[in-house]
């Protein structure tokens, strides 16, 4: 599973070297970060297409993508431990996901990151790879 934080570990004054998960406040942030993730796209009808292409509870996908997120960001890596390698592609090949879905998905993302993660600069450290995954996500035009 890749990870942001290969490229992006930061060092503290003392030299100690800290991940993004770490940098934005660990379980809290990232927790805050799925719940308002899935509340926009539960609730902006600019995300309607996307939201329609998952079940009719989120809060198994909430779930799911903190245990992701977790791992993504360099915390632990409860997703691998708790359902195996994320196969993201292949898992989401059932849902038709095309630019639109894609927009809104990231539209939801980007929303909740400015919400829930205060520096700018982490956020502009983890917005380029979460563009290219919801892009390889994309599995039709």
């Amino acid at each position: 599973m890749e990870t942001v934080m290969a490229d992006e570990d930061r060092q503290t004054t003392s030299g100690e070297t800290i991940t993004l998960y770490e940098a934005i406040g660990g379980d809290a942030t990232v927790r805050a970060l799925a719940a308002r993730f899935y509340t926009l796209m539960d609730t902006l009808p600019e995300a309607a297409r996307c939201r329609a292409v998952h079940p009719q509870s989120l809060t198994g996908s909430e779930a799911k993508f903190y245990d992701y997120l977790t791992g993504y960001l360099g915390g632990p890596p409860v997703y691998v431990e708790k359902h195996g390698h994320p196969r993201l592609r292949s898992r989401h090949f059932g849902a038709e996901i095309g630019p639109v879905e894609r927009d809104e998905w990231l539209l939801c993302f980007r929303r909740a990151m400015d919400e829930t993660i205060a520096s700018p600069a982490l956020r502009d450290i983890i917005w380029p790879p979460i563009e290219r995954l919801a892009h390889h996500m994309q599995n039709r035009e």
